[in-house]
């Protein structure tokens, strides 16, 4: 790659870096601006990932733009430590959600992934409802965890997924036919087998003997604060959320690492080019 070319790439590519930079850093100040407890636990990663960025992009930008070999030198080990950082935790995210199913069929020399924790379907229903057996010792210790559930258990009661049932699905043959997220499935209503009869979207009735000896049909009440956050099925729930927001996160980093490999390799050409200029020059 020519001279010009790859100090021309690596000055617009962080220029607009730094532009993301700060639209980061903003959204994590809006965020503190919001009393969600859920959302302000998020503020400083966010701002702490947007004053990096900015810092990263702002090195790479002086050393593309002032042609300094240093200055993209440092540029380059930064990038370098993010794509690594990056590639480990895809890695171990990926590990880490199949890891269990793996030691499950070790002993019978089944080495295929199966869709371990993907749902139990039930008869007559058009979603599944998950076991909080069905994940991973690490799933199991995050969500038994009772600071960690407490502050997840906050977050579910003032987001409203649950009154918001009743709302969108106002007669009983709707609620019925509803296909109804993982979180919705296990947090908003009893488990079948508890065989509670249902009254509306968000009422069920519970004067009727459950008939089954699942501790969840105990815990579930109608109350809005309350319905079957203590749940083991809503653990399950939010433990399937989890499992496919880490999916996507993970398919997310592998698309990153793709892309800041290519600019990886247009850094090395201005690097390059700048150690000859300042070779000419002497």
């Amino acid at each position: 790659m020519g001279m010009g070319t790859s100090n021309f790439v690596i000055r617009w590519i962080n220029f607009l870096t730094m532009l993301l930079a700060i639209a980061v850093a903003i959204f994590g100040v809006w965020m503190s601006t919001h009393h969600d407890g859920c959302r302000k636990s998020l503020t400083l990663p966010v701002l702490g990932l947007g004053g990096f960025i900015f810092l990263v992009s702002m090195i790479g930008f002086l050393g593309a733009l002032k042609k300094n070999a240093i200055l993209l030198w440092i540029y380059l080990i930064m990038l370098c430590m993010i794509l690594v950082a990056i590639l480990v935790f895809t890695v171990l995210a990926l590990l880490e959600q199949q890891m269990i199913a793996a030691l499950r069929y070790l002993s019978s020399f089944r080495f295929i992934i199966t869709n371990n924790g993907s749902g139990h379907n039930v008869s007559g229903l058009r979603y599944k409802e998950y076991q909080l057996k069905d994940y991973s010792s690490w799933f199991l210790k995050q969500l038994n965890n009772t600071d960690n559930w407490k502050r997840l258990k906050s977050c579910l009661v003032k987001s409203e997924d649950c009154n918001n049932l009743a709302k969108q699905y106002k007669t009983l043959k709707q609620y019925k036919m509803a296909k109804l997220t993982a979180i919705e499935a296990g947090c908003c209503r009893p488990p079948s087998e508890c065989g509670y009869p249902v009254v509306n979207a968000s009422y069920y009735d519970l004067s009727f003997h459950p008939v089954s000896s699942n501790e969840d049909c105990k815990l579930y009440k109608n109350s809005r604060v309350v319905k079957c956050y203590n749940c083991d099925s809503c653990k399950a729930g939010v433990a399937q959320y989890m499992k496919t927001e880490w999916r996507v996160v993970a398919i997310f980093n592998l698309a990153l690492f793709v892309v800041l490999s290519i600019i990886y390799f247009v850094g090395c050409c201005a690097r390059r080019n700048a150690g000859r200029t300042r070779q000419s020059k002497v």
